[in-house]
């Protein structure tokens, strides 16, 4: 069996190749760019047909198996290759496994859009091309799910578990960290969640995450 996660590392293939080094499984990483139309060349469009990175290609006993979109990469690899012993960031009960899903795309259709808006606007894109007022805009859009988050992790801590589905790191926290990261520009804005702060840097404070962003 070959696995192959195609995406440079920063982009959202960074959540599918985080996953997979968390569980120690053998892949083939092509750093595939989405700059200057590498997405849209025959071979690229016949794996996503959206030209975009990441793509998954499982080459298994029954057959190939290709995955896109950047969520359902990590979820797949966390289920497929990982085990579900209640040590891996596999999901190892129902519970877990809704807590993975439910959070994974929440991060998707909550955090997602205005998380990036602020990556570029206050850090990525070069200065003169940035434009302040529109991050501002998203940081103020951004304090109603960090709430939520918020809220989240202050129950689970209650509970005795430091992260979002579980008392240890499950594929739940990668797919949602990738996202949080991005508002780590706004410093201000996550000061004021102080659960979110402390459980994001524990995430990114994984040797996995560490490798994973090391890539090409």
């Amino acid at each position: 069996m070959t696995l192959k996660i195609h995406g440079i590392s920063a982009s959202r293939a960074l959540r599918p190749l985080w996953a997979a080094l968390e569980l120690g499984v053998p892949f083939e990483h092509v750093a595939d760019t989405y700059k200057n139309g590498a997405t849209r060349t025959p071979e690229f469009l016949s794996l996503n047909p959206n030209g975009h990175i990441p793509v998954v290609v499982d080459e298994r006993p029954e057959g190939t198996v290709t995955v896109w979109e950047s969520m359902a990469c990590a979820l797949y690899i966390a289920r497929v290759h990982g085990q579900a012993n209640g040590q891996s960031i596999t999901p190892a009960s129902a519970r877990e496994e809704a807590q993975a899903l439910r959070w994974s795309f929440w991060a998707v259709t909550e955090l997602e859009k205005d998380a990036l808006t602020v990556l570029m606007h206050r850090l990525a894109m070069p200065a003169d091309q940035r434009r302040p007022e529109l991050a501002d805009q998203a940081e103020s859009r951004l304090k109603v799910p960090l709430a939520v988050l918020e809220s989240h992790l202050q129950a689970q801590h209650a509970k005795g578990e430091s992260y979002l589905a579980a008392q240890r790191f499950t594929v739940a926290d990668v797919c949602v960290a990738s996202v949080a990261n991005w508002v780590r520009p706004a410093a201000g804005l996550l000061g004021q969640f102080p659960a979110v702060g402390a459980w994001l840097n524990l995430c990114l404070e994984r040797p996995a995450f560490k490798q994973a962003k090391g890539s090409k």
